[in-house]
């Protein structure tokens, strides 16, 4: 079993994105299940909606997961455990202020030490415990010999005042109740990964959980930014999985990703996000899209209309810039005095035209019945037809927008 955990506290970022891709890729290579775990613990800090948006966006990334698990629907087993490991001398309250913690951290801040909790409650006789009224934490007892230095762990708060769980607990506890095998997750939480050790082991869970901890990327970018700005998904997953790895080809989707793809062949350095790279991926996915799936993008369903759209491809990056092509051919024409009459002309005469299939033909007819010259002509119909003085070869233009012509042309 794998997971993926997201906090609704803000937006999903391409850190996060990554992380979640990578675990459904694994998943999928390892024939195991994918849960998403939402981290609600921070109420003070949670948005609502932020996690739908979350489970949104990764069913919009083809990222399936067989379950989705709630922190704050497991409080009771935090508790029980907690209490478990008070009740085996594994965990102590501590009645030890946040005055007085403060005051210990800047200590250590001033001897330019790491700080550590001193246990100053840990073995405190019984019946000061009993007896005291104080608000006090849960913190767990130190370890003395592991597999890692003991000089990273000291006896961590395990439950707050409030007997809210800390996320090291909460998130030890849980990949151990859901049977997790294997944890990929951002470097930043590695100093985390000792921490969540020393809980299941002093639970005795003797199950060993692989972890592999990613570089970030560095200029951190949102998810809902990029897809509101036109990037298509199959275009940023392309993306995310290439950085750090040596793709057998440029342009790939998630299914053949999980073919190919080695996590221990992702460098080790970290990355820079690199927005050129990403729109040449994506336009190369927006010229690889079926005609009528380009079209929805632009705001019509018609495979004409995609094609007319596959025309502009090379002049944008991303749909939002297409449809911004595409829209001014459907918009009120704004032309200039210099040639409103000439215009009007042509614009009656189109209208009052037969139908060609051909534009060579349409051309012919067209510049006959209004005496243009062929220079004239082009400037003139490229403004009726695509409100715009430049742009693709106009006879390509024509062989899509022919059966919209009558309604583009007024």
């Amino acid at each position: 079993m794998l997971r993926f955990a997201s906090s609704p506290t803000g937006d999903m970022y391409i850190n996060d994105l990554r992380i979640a891709l990578l675990n459904y890729i694994v998943s999928k290579q390892k024939n195991e299940d994918l849960i998403v775990r939402i981290d609600d613990m921070d109420k003070e800090n949670n948005i609502e909606g932020k996690d739908q948006e979350t489970l949104d966006i990764l069913g919009l990334f083809g990222i399936e997961y067989t379950q989705v698990i709630y922190q704050s629907q497991n409080i009771r087993f935090y508790s029980a455990i907690a209490l478990q490991l008070l009740h085996e001398k594994k965990a102590f309250s501590c009645f030890c202020s946040d005055e007085w913690l403060q005051k210990k951290r800047k200590e250590a801040q001033e001897a330019n030490k790491p700080y550590q909790y001193d246990d100053a409650c840990r073995n405190l006789p019984p019946e000061l415990v009993i007896d005291n009224t104080a608000p006090f934490t849960v913190r767990i007892v130190r370890p003395d010999k592991l597999g890692f230095s003991s000089d990273t762990v000291d006896s961590f708060v395990i439950m707050t005042q409030d007997k809210t769980p800390t996320p090291n607990f909460a998130c030890a506890v849980d990949d151990m109740l859901n049977d997790i095998s294997m944890i990929i997750r951002n470097e930043k939480y590695l100093n985390n990964t000792s921490k969540q050790i020393h809980v299941r082991n002093q639970l005795r869970y003797d199950k060993e959980i692989e972890y592999a901890h990613l570089s970030s990327i560095e200029n951190e970018v949102s998810v809902k930014q990029l897809l509101e700005e036109g990037y298509l998904p199959e275009a940023i997953s392309n993306y995310l999985i290439s950085i750090g790895t040596n793709p057998p080809k440029e342009i790939f989707t998630l299914d053949e990703a999980i073919q190919w793809f080695n996590l221990e062949n992702i460098s080790k350095s970290p990355a820079h996000f690199n927005m050129d790279m990403l729109q040449d991926i994506n336009k190369k996915h927006l010229k690889n899209l079926d005609a009528t799936e380009l079209s929805r993008y632009v705001g019509f369903a018609d495979a004409e209309i995609g094609e007319l759209a596959r025309l502009y491809i090379e002049e944008v990056a991303t749909t939002k810039e297409l449809k911004e092509k595409i829209a001014p051919i459907f918009a009120q024409r704004n032309i200039s005095d210099e040639f409103t009459e000439q215009t009007v002309f042509m614009a009656q005469t189109i209208k009052n035209a037969p139908y060609f299939e051909e534009y060579d033909e349409f051309k012919n007819y067209i510049m006959k019945e209004t005496e243009l010259k062929e220079n004239d002509f082009s400037k003139l119909f490229r403004i009726l037809l695509t409100n715009a003085e430049q742009g693709p070869d106009i006879a390509e233009v024509y062989k899509y927008l022919k059966n919209y012509m009558k309604e583009i042309i007024k």
